[in-house]
Order: structure tokens, then C-alpha cells, then sequence
């Protein structure tokens, strides 16, 4: 187990390295004006992290990011647990979950950039319309394997909304959640 444990960052170096390598030589096949090196493209992330302009443009990427995530994340686990819960709901928003689920990112982003013109509302919308879907079948399908039992018990030991939700609800949904989470963040 232990040399397992070793081999892996030696494994994900030579990737790395392999990586790198081929970048080089795309570089030196298609010349520096069509694929740049990795030593020129290294120079220009040193000149603007010394000129610090890499950090202004990191920090703001890194808020769009979360912007866009945490709007996916609370309007996708809403949906999906009104739509998991309640039949009626999951008939009127399922077809348009269909739709969104199949619609091309690109679409999405041109569509985001027409309407709303080249602004960070239509960057961070053209992420999390894009987002939302997968969270909501996720977490729809959550909301549908939930204990019916444990409902019930909450309902018998007379739980109001907010402590159903904090000792019953969400911690039935939470592997969902999670799950949501991972995919969120690997979609982003």
C-alpha cells in the first residue's frame, strides 16, 4: 500500500512532464504565433503576476465562479426537492428540465452575451443556467428516494418547517447534495 502511495506523484508528474512536452513540440510544429511555448506562456504569467495584474484577473474569475455557483446550487436544490416532493411540480418543470438539460453550453453563453450583452450578470447567468439542471436531477432524485417514514415522524412529533428541514430534510438530502457539489464544481 505504502509504494502505491509513492508511485502516484511520480505517476502524475511524468503526465504532467508528458504533458508539457507535447505542448513543446505542438509549439515547435505550428510556431510560437499559433500554439505559444510553455516558456512564453511562463514569462507572461511571471510579467503579470509582477505587475499585478494576474491576481486583480484570478480574483475576479474566482468571483464570477462563486457567483455562478452558489446561484446554481440554491436554485438547483430547490427546484429539485419541490420537484422530487410534489408530482404536479415535476410535470409542469419536467419538460423544461428536458430542454435544459440538452441545450448546448455555447447556445447558452451566445444566447447570455445577445440578451444581456458582454457584462459579468450574463457571464455568471450563462454558467448557472447551465448548472442548474444537473443539480436539480440530482437532488430531485433525492427528494424522491427520501424516508416517507421519517415525514411522518416529524408530522407525529409535531416539527415545524425549520426544524423538518434542519434534522430531517437536509440530512437526507445531504449525499445528494454532496454529489451536486462535485458536479457543480467539475462543470464550472
Amino acid at each position: 500500500m505504502a509504494a502505491n502511495k509513492k508511485r502516484l506523484p511520480l505517476t502524475a508528474a511524468a503526465s504532467i512532464g508528458a504533458l508539457i512536452l507535447l505542448w513543446w513540440l505542438g509549439s515547435r510544429l505550428a510556431g510560437e504565433d499559433t500554439l505559444p511555448s510553455p516558456a512564453s506562456v511562463a514569462g507572461v504569467i511571471a510579467a503579470e503576476a509582477a505587475a499585478g495584474e494576474l491576481l486583480f484577473h484570478v480574483g475576479v474569475t474566482l468571483w464570477r465562479v462563486v457567483a455562478s455557483f452558489t446561484i446554481s446550487m440554491v436554485a438547483g436544490i430547490t427546484i429539485g426537492f419541490l420537484m422530487g416532493g410534489f408530482r404536479k411540480v415535476d410535470a409542469i418543470f419536467d419538460p423544461w428540465l428536458l430542454f435544459f438539460l440538452n441545450l448546448p453550453a455555447l447556445v447558452v453563453i451566445i444566447l447570455a452575451y445577445i440578451w444581456m450583452g458582454l457584462t459579468e450578470i450574463a457571464a455568471i447567468a450563462a454558467v448557472a443556467v447551465n448548472k442548474i439542471p444537473n443539480v436539480v436531477v440530482t437532488i430531485r432524485e433525492g427528494a424522491r428516494a427520501a424516508d416517507r417514514g421519517l415525514q411522518q415522524m416529524a408530522t407525529v412529533f409535531r416539527f415545524g418547517w425549520w426544524k423538518r428541514l434542519r434534522h430531517v430534510i437536509v440530512p437526507e438530502l445531504a449525499p445528494y447534495i454532496a454529489a451536486a457539489t462535485r458536479s457543480g464544481i467539475a462543470l464550472i
